[in-house]
């Protein structure tokens, strides 16, 4: 199946839409679901790396570790799920719009079924996320374009 893609420009420049949407520690500001979030290492995030969140699914919290596939600031970022039985594989591509002075930012998210996340995916994830994710991007633009310097 192909992945759920969906974009959105936003009136701000690359590197701050990109450093801004690629950092899990502001997944919980703008993407419905996420309780918390962080990349595993130190430094500046590389390949192999992993990604930690944190999500509500249903009624409870429980964490999804993904690793980090490629990145390549200010333009593309990529995880693919590691654990659990429905495993996301996400890629986010930022676009200079305007000389560099707005963005449009894509993200598509696709799911690998394991156990019962080959029942769940179709049934449940892929129209739950086709559901959400305009809403997610529409709260990220929100967020950026809130304040010139980083959003809160």
């Amino acid at each position: 199946m192909a992945p759920i893609t969906t974009s959105i420009d936003v009136d701000r420049p690359p590197g701050q839409v990109f450093a801004y949407g690629t950092d899990p520690t502001r997944f919980a500001q703008w993407q419905k679901g996420v309780v918390s979030g962080h990349m595993d290492g130190d430094a500046a995030p590389r390949v192999g790396e992993k990604c930690l969140t944190t999500r509500r699914i249903g009624f409870a919290e429980r964490p999804v570790t993904s690793e980090l596939t490629h990145i390549d600031p200010p333009s593309t970022w990529g995880v693919h799920g590691v654990d659990g039985p429905i495993r996301a594989v996400v890629e986010v591509t930022v676009d200079p719009l305007d000389a560099g002075q707005r963005s449009r930012v894509t993200i598509a998210v696709d799911f690998e079924g394991h156990g019962i996340g080959k029942v769940l995916v179709p049934l449940a994830v892929r129209p739950q996320a086709r559901k959400e994710m305009p809403g997610n991007l529409a709260t990220l633009k929100q967020r950026l374009e809130a304040s010139p310097a980083q959003p809160n």
